[in-house]
């Protein structure tokens, strides 16, 4: 890649006269040894997932095998439909959308990982809520992806993406920071506004710990996905409206970097600290234990019937 920094990908796109996506596709197909053409087929194939994951999550029956979550997605959609919402409809919508696609993970269902599968909701959420108010065709959305994934590119080789490196301001937060960069590309702003949108994004998730109930991707992961499909849309608004970083996006990304290597470990997914030390987070834990325990006993042999013995 021709950077390693936000910085750098704002001058590289500015030298050439490209946008993120346009750098970001050449770089890739560079490395890659493929055409551009076939680098884009693949992405296309990626955003095809996407879609078919919110259709999934708010028609079929999206509970958990843990049956702890499932169908909040179709709820807010149905109260979206009877209600006026505090959040606005559009907001609401990518929010429905987030929530439909992590469920989906939670439930076994195909997702792409952006930058992971606790994180697989925020992206998808923005960017076909969007699609659909804007009347945006997938070419367009497609390109957003590489825009998104240039920004995960420089976070990932700086900073972190997974929960259990840097808290779930990694990984949450970084797929904020994609989405809400990509958002402002979509919308016609300028590389530099893009990378001021993730800095304004990530700086809102600095600190958020990864505690994840019973050890599942579910309580909170999928919620925080719904709200961080709001929050990028708020960094992407504001970036657009000319609201700067005035801290460097990538002096925000090495105190996220900082921030997580100083993390202690029960705050970093093994369930040990946060929500999932609770009360109610150690009797759901104690009742998965259980039902494990249940399910890994052999069954018991019945006895054949007196009739059928020799």
């Amino acid at each position: 890649m021709r950077f390693r920094t936000l910085k750098q990908l704002v001058q590289c796109c500015e030298a050439e006269g490209l946008s993120i996506a346009e750098l970001m596709l050449a770089d890739q197909a560079h490395q890659s040894g493929n055409s551009p053409e076939q680098e884009f087929r693949k992405m296309m194939d990626y955003y095809q997932i996407m879609k078919e994951a919110v259709a999934k999550g708010l028609t079929e029956d999206t509970t958990s095998r843990s049956g702890l979550t499932g169908k909040d997605a179709q709820r807010v959609m149905s109260f979206m439909s009877n209600q006026e919402t505090s959040l606005g409809e559009e907001a609401c919508r990518a929010m429905a959308y987030a929530l439909a696609v992590s469920e989906v993970n939670a439930s076994m269902g195909r997702i792409i990982a952006t930058p992971t599968a606790g994180s697989c909701g925020i992206i998808p959420g923005v960017f076909i809520s969007a699609q659909q108010r804007f009347g945006w065709d997938d070419e367009h959305m497609v390109r957003g992806l590489f825009c998104a994934g240039a920004i995960g590119y420089v976070v990932a080789n700086n900073s972190f993406v997974s929960g259990a490196e840097g808290g779930c301001q990694a990984e949450v937060g970084s797929a904020i920071g994609m989405a809400a960069g990509a958002m402002t590309e979509l919308r016609g702003g300028t590389p530099a506004q893009a990378v001021h949108a993730v800095g304004l994004a990530l700086k809102n998730t600095l600190g958020l710990i990864c505690d994840p109930v019973g050890g599942l991707v579910e309580i909170p992961c999928i919620v925080r996905n719904g709200f961080g499909a709001v929050n990028a849309l708020a960094a992407a608004d504001m970036a657009l409206a000319g609201v700067r970083s005035v801290i460097p996006s990538d002096e925000v990304v090495q105190v996220m970097y900082e921030v997580g290597i100083s993390m202690p470990e029960k705050h970093r997914e093994t369930a040990k600290g946060g929500l999932a030390q609770t009360p109610t987070g150690k009797k759901i834990m104690d009742s998965l234990y259980r039902k494990g325990k249940d399910k890994s006993k052999p069954e018991a042999k019945a006895e054949p019937n007196e009739d059928v013995k020799k």
